[in-house]
């Protein structure tokens, strides 16, 4: 069995996986420890971990993936969405991630991934094709960032991002607005 092969199934990997392919725990922490130290593995934070792709030598998970599994309940927010969505003028080196369980921030491929506490649960989607992405919806992703302009996008860049938005459902507007 190769190990990284079989860990190339998972954008982002705990030792649960890697456990879930050996007999012992210590043969496992073996293994991912010759893939780390063999920069074929790099660990994202404490018990999360990527492959590093064969095509083009980064990560094989990227920041949405990364943000949606930080903690169980974790999921993509604010401009980050705007960007997901495509509907963002530029692209920030900080990655805002909702949970209910906090987590310090950290950085990894060049991305601070920051905690920002989770309001409400309504409005977190999974796209269908988005890769285990967990993310919030268009609406919410509106709502929070009024609500939070002065603290993460601005004004400008938040209307920037309003103006190319498209098929927005009001009635969620104004659900989300009341929380």
């Amino acid at each position: 069995m190769n190990l990284y092969y079989e860990l190339l199934q998972y954008p982002i990997f705990s030792m649960k996986e890697v456990n879930g392919l050996y007999s012992s725990e210590r043969t496992a922490r073996i293994a991912l420890g010759k893939l780390l130290k063999e920069n074929m593995v790099l660990k994202i934070r404490n018990g999360l971990y990527t492959c590093l792709s064969g095509e083009n030598g980064g990560p094989v998970a990227n920041r949405f993936q990364i943000a949606s599994v930080i903690t169980p309940s974790s999921y993509v927010s604010h401009h980050t969405a705007f960007e997901y969505y495509g509907t963002a003028d530029q692209v920030f080196y900080e990655v805002y991630v909702g949970s209910e369980t906090r987590f310090h921030d950290f950085e990894f491929d060049g991305y601070t991934y920051h905690y920002v506490k989770e309001q409400m649960k309504e409005g977190i989607v999974f796209p269908e094709f988005g890769g285990g992405v967990r993310i919030t919806d268009k609406e919410r992703t509106i709502t929070d960032s009024i609500k939070d302009m002065n603290l993460i996008a601005g004004l400008e860049e938040v209307l920037s991002c309003l103006v190319s938005a498209n098929s927005i459902d009001e009635t969620k507007m104004l659900k989300y607005r009341k929380r």
